[in-house]
C-alpha cells in the first residue's frame, strides 16, 4: 500500500492541494481533515491528482464531501490531472458527472483565475 502524501500551496483566489499515493478507507479522513483546513469563504480549491494511484468508495465519498464544503463557502472544487485508475472509478460510479474535472493543474488554476478576474486574494490577506 502506498501512503497518502499531501501538500498545499495557496494561490490568489484559492488553494492547490497535491494528493499522491492511495486514497482509501484507511486514510481518506486524512485528506478530508487536511483539505477542510483550507476551506475559506469564496476560495476555490484545486486537487492535483497526478500522483493518486488508487481510489476506493470511501475516497469518492470524501471528494463529494469536500465539494460540498467548498461550495458551501462559495467556492469551486476542481480535480486536475486525474490518472487512469481513479478516472475509471469516477466514471464507473457516475461521480465524474458530479465533479468539476480539468485536464491538468495549469488549466484548473486558469479556470480558478477566470472566475476571479480581479485577482482576488483569499480572505485574511492570504
Amino acid at each position: 500500500m502506498s501512503p497518502l502524501i499531501l501538500s498545499c500551496r495557496e494561490l490568489p483566489g484559492g488553494v492547490l492541494i497535491t494528493v499522491a499515493g492511495e486514497l482509501d478507507s484507511s486514510n481518506s479522513d486524512k485528506l478530508q481533515t487536511y483539505a477542510e483546513r483550507y476551506c475559506r469563504l469564496g476560495a476555490d480549491m484545486v486537487l492535483d491528482l497526478h500522483g493518486l494511484t488508487f481510489l476506493d468508495s470511501r475516497g469518492l465519498h470524501v471528494l463529494l464531501r469536500l465539494q460540498a464544503a467548498v461550495r458551501a463557502q462559495g467556492g469551486v472544487l476542481r480535480l486536475a490531472d486525474v490518472q487512469e485508475l481513479p478516472a475509471r472509478v469516477l466514471e464507473i460510479t457516475g461521480v465524474r458527472q458530479a465533479l468539476v474535472i480539468e485536464p491538468d493543474v495549469r488549466q484548473a488554476i486558469a479556470a480558478m483565475r477566470e472566475r476571479r478576474p480581479d485577482d482576488a486574494r483569499l480572505p485574511g490577506g492570504r
